[in-house]
């Protein structure tokens, strides 16, 4: 047996490697450096925490929030891994205990913030460290905030390139869930890991479900999608500040446990919802895109969106939070033609570059493509990434395949519309217009005697909207941000205006208000299925655990997972060897639990 192998077993309690794991953690044990992009719940910590315990001394880990590096490291004393973390919660004393700890060749592992890694006084720590070959390795998570062009940028983290110049034969390893071409080409340049070798694990998250709805009413719609998902963990996920309060108060209103997380809210407010969140079993976090990043909960059961990411690489990072734990999760979109025209005026008035706003723009091109697909939407998820795919049957467009139509005449009178109006006006208005409403805006600008006016009675206003969408989302229309989001034609147009080529569109969806979401089904076949026999001991594993969590003042998670406790009720271990045989216990935990855990199995529970 490999000595890395011998650690997942009897430290981590896992019997066996994931992916490509194996050959990356020997590549880095023997010196070599390293990009990892693997998909968020695949692995990638124990990809350098078991080499920094095979390799003589500690390894640096670089990780940007506080709330992660305290989940690790937790995680890791359960494990028996001695790990610490430095960062801006600590007070003078703590940090030097731990300073005192480091250059004692006390700890494994040691997380630490970008900012914090930097100063004078823990490049003096690592110097000490390096002089007497007691640096392990540096592992840089979130390798994703590199990039400029990215959606998470740490200016700090450009810092990071020091490292090779000041340790140049440390091996350092990246990690991130999510990066695109040119975000990895960005990765290699800034951090110089131009010999780095690049594994890149599989972007499928089987056990996801991708739903995107076309927004009607966006409150009833979520509380349907929420239906499905009463008493389990999730995150929805909305645009501005003021959204997040009032759907996080009103979700509390509907009786479903909800807490607000946004920049706005102080600090010590934002700390504690995350850790109710994470400590708290059915929390429903409403947010902002200031949460989520690095957050380790296995059991989100469902992330909602109820406005458009900025690109599909946000898409997939936030997302990616659900179902870390290989159990079925859904990703629910609500979108609609407001959503595009908001994004196109944060691009124009940002004060990047005009590149930059070239790259942003080409990625919400992609983005709306996606919504708008009539193919597998995980497959065209995973071509975003380079990855090709099947049809998944787990998507809303495998399992209710949309119907297409014809929809040449229809696209040529909206693009009529926006022509004979001057190319000023957006759809609301244009709509207007087809349908033949004589509001006072259409009679002020003389449209109620355009050839256009009431030239599109046989579609309702959704149904126009719908048009528009796909119309926006095929490049024909473009929404103009400097002016309020007027609709205006793209080359692309020309043809299907003059008749020389035909469009396909997808049919509105129909409206069903009482359709609930059904939770998505189990696809990555991890771990056996609960039998109703064993529920009852599976539910006083999970409160004996809660208790224990309180006690320590630690997630429930990291202690044991829920697969671990389902593996548990169903197999019945009867010694302290066949504990040892279910996945996500290691030694540590036997000699710390064990005996609990027997007691409680052997127990008979009451009906």
């Amino acid at each position: 047996m490999s000595d890395s192998l011998d650690i997942l077993r009897r430290v981590f309690g896992y019997p066996s490697f994931r992916g490509p794991q194996e050959e990356i953690i020997d590549h880095l044990t023997g010196g070599g450096d390293a990009l990892v992009l693997m998909p968020t719940g695949g692995g990638k910590s124990l990809c350098y925490q078991i080499p920094s315990i095979l390799r003589p001394g500690v390894g640096v880990v670089v990780s940007p929030l506080i709330a992660l590096m305290q989940d690790q490291v937790d995680a890791l004393l359960q494990a028996g891994v001695r790990a610490a973390f430095l960062n801006s919660s600590q007070d003078f004393a703590a940090a030097s205990e731990i300073e005192r700890r480091l250059r004692t060749d006390e700890l494994d592992l040691i997380y630490v913030a970008p900012e914090r890694l930097l100063t004078e006084r823990f490049l003096g720590v690592m110097d000490f460290l390096h002089d007497r070959g007691r640096l392990a390795l540096f592992a840089i998570d979130e390798a994703h905030c590199v990039s400029q062009w990215g959606h998470d940028f740490r200016p700090e983290y450009i810092q990071l390139s020091a490292l090779h110049q000041r340790y140049p034969a440390v091996p350092r390893i990246a990690l991130t869930a999510t990066a695109d071409t040119l975000t990895q080409q960005e990765i290699i340049s800034r951090l110089g890991l131009d010999e780095a070798r690049i594994f890149i694990s599989s972007f499928d998250r089987p056990n996801i479900r991708y739903t995107v709805v076309e927004r009607d009413n966006p409150r009833r719609q979520l509380l349907d999608f929420l239906a499905g998902y009463r008493g389990a963990a999730g995150i929805v996920y909305c645009l501005s500040r003021k959204k997040v309060d009032e759907t996080a108060e009103w979700l509390n209103q509907q009786g479903i446990a909800a807490l607000p997380y946004h920049a706005g809210l102080d600090a010590g407010t934002r700390q504690l919802h995350q850790q109710r969140f994470l400590r708290e079993d059915g929390i429903v976090m409403v947010a902002t895109i200031a949460f989520g990043m690095g957050i380790d909960k296995p059991d989100v059961r469902f992330v909602a969106h109820l406005d458009l990411p900025k690109s599909l690489e946000a898409y997939y990072q936030e997302t990616g939070r659900a179902g870390r734990d290989g159990e079925p999760a859904e990703a629910w979109m609500t979108y609609g033609l407001n959503d595009v025209v908001i994004h196109r005026m944060r691009i124009e008035e940002s004060v990047a570059g005009e590149e930059q706003k070239r790259v942003e723009r080409s990625k919400l091109d992609a983005l709306l493509a996606w919504c708008e697909t009539v193919a597998c939407r995980r497959a065209l998820l995973l071509r975003y990434f380079s990855e090709e795919a099947g049809a998944c049957g787990n998507c809303d467009t495998c399992l209710d395949p949309p119907e297409l139509w014809d929809g040449t005449v229809a696209a040529q009178k909206a693009m009529s519309a926006a022509l004979r109006t001057g190319q000023r006006f957006g759809a609301g208005h244009l709509i207007d217009v087809l349908r033949g409403k004589a509001t006072e805006k259409v009679q002020q600008f003389g449209h109620a005697d355009l050839p256009t006016f009431g030239a599109g009675a046989e579609l309702d206003e959704a149904g126009w909207r719908s048009v528009f969408r796909q119309l926006l989302a095929a490049g024909l229309l473009q929404a103009d941000a400097q002016a309020y989001g007027a609709l205006r034609l793209m080359d692309a147009a020309r043809p299907v205006l003059k008749g020389e080529a035909t469009l396909s569109l997808r049919k509105q969806a129909r409206r069903m208000a009482s359709k609930k979401s059904a939770p998505a089904t189990r696809r990555s076949g991890d771990g056996p299925a609960l039998a109703a026999a064993d529920a009852p001991l599976f539910d006083a594993l999970r409160a004996w655990r809660a208790g224990l969590a309180r006690e320590q003042g630690v997630p429930a998670y990291v202690i044991l997972h829920d697969k671990t406790l389902r593996e548990l009720a169903v197999r019945r271990p009867v010694s302290a060897t066949d504990l040892l045989d279910i996945p996500g216990i290691g030694q540590a935990k036997v000699d710390r639990y064990g005996e609990a855990l027997l007691r409680l199995l052997g127990d008979p529970i009451p009906p």
